[in-house]
């Protein structure tokens, strides 16, 4: 009898929230000083003054086209950004809106006018590829709009995760995810946001998703870009500039 009582209490300790003599449940794990760092890069942030804020590809897309059409220029910049400083990307989708950037436009361009317009973006060979693989795709699927989900967009040529999630913020302003490029993955790292470090921008975003709030997901990739691009930079960050540079676990304190 008396191993019985033992078993049953010892039951009744693993449901979490049940019964008397239930084990609390275990805190969320977050990262000590997150939100006082969060506080200091949006102080930092506040001037909006990165290339992101005024190149980035919120920036490059046509407002006034019907909403068809916009959300297909969004992720065509998004395609052209890869790799790409926010300028070059910038300048790319203003040549090529000046041509009328459209689905069909795109389909009745030849692969070598395509390339001269979008040249000097980073792989641009690669991107005329993907770019005219991606537009037929809509235009035979969609119905020349753009997915509405992140399983389908990752399914296009040439549009990754960290595209998909920007798509679905910018064109659909629907949160899904946190997109994750490299200065987000960097940043989270030097900042301890992630329990352990990671190795690629796709651990990074499923490490932030564990913890970081979710009215945060669509903010956080704005302001650690811009972060990224003028202070925490890949080498050589401006440490002695950065407001968190006491509260920083990657911070070279000079």
């Amino acid at each position: 009898p008396r191993q019985s009582r033992r078993r049953k209490s010892l039951a009744i300790a693993y449901e979490a929230g049940q019964g008397d003599g239930a084990e609390p449940r275990r805190a969320r794990w977050e990262p000590p000083d997150w939100q006082e760092q969060l506080q200091r890069i949006r102080e930092m942030r506040r001037s909006r003054d990165a290339p992101v804020d005024d190149m980035g590809v919120h920036k490059c897309y046509d407002s006034s086209a019907p909403p068809q059409v916009m959300r297909y220029q969004v992720l065509l910049a998004l395609m052209l950004s890869s790799q790409t400083k926010d300028q070059v990307t910038s300048a790319a989708m203003l040549r090529l809106r000046q041509r009328g950037l459209t689905v069909d436009s795109v389909l009745q361009m030849d692969d070598e006018t395509l390339g001269q317009i979008i040249y000097p973006v980073g792989f641009w060979r690669n991107k005329v590829k993907y770019i005219k693989q991606t537009t037929a795709i809509l235009k035979q699927k969609y119905g020349g709009d753009i997915p509405s989900t992140v399983e389908e967009l990752v399914q296009l040529p040439g549009v990754g995760p960290k595209m998909a999630h920007l798509a679905m913020h910018i064109a659909w302003d629907s949160v899904a995810g946190i997109a994750v490029d490299t200065h987000v993955h960097r940043i989270s790292n030097r900042l301890k946001w992630v329990k352990k470090e990671t190795k690629y921008p796709e651990e990074t975003r499923v490490a932030l998703e564990e913890w970081l709030p979710r009215d945060l997901w669509k903010e956080i990739n704005w302001l650690l870009v811009g972060f990224g691009q003028q202070t925490c930079l890949p080498v050589n960050p401006r440490c002695s500039q950065c407001l968190n540079q006491d509260i920083c676990p990657a911070a070279k304190r000079l």
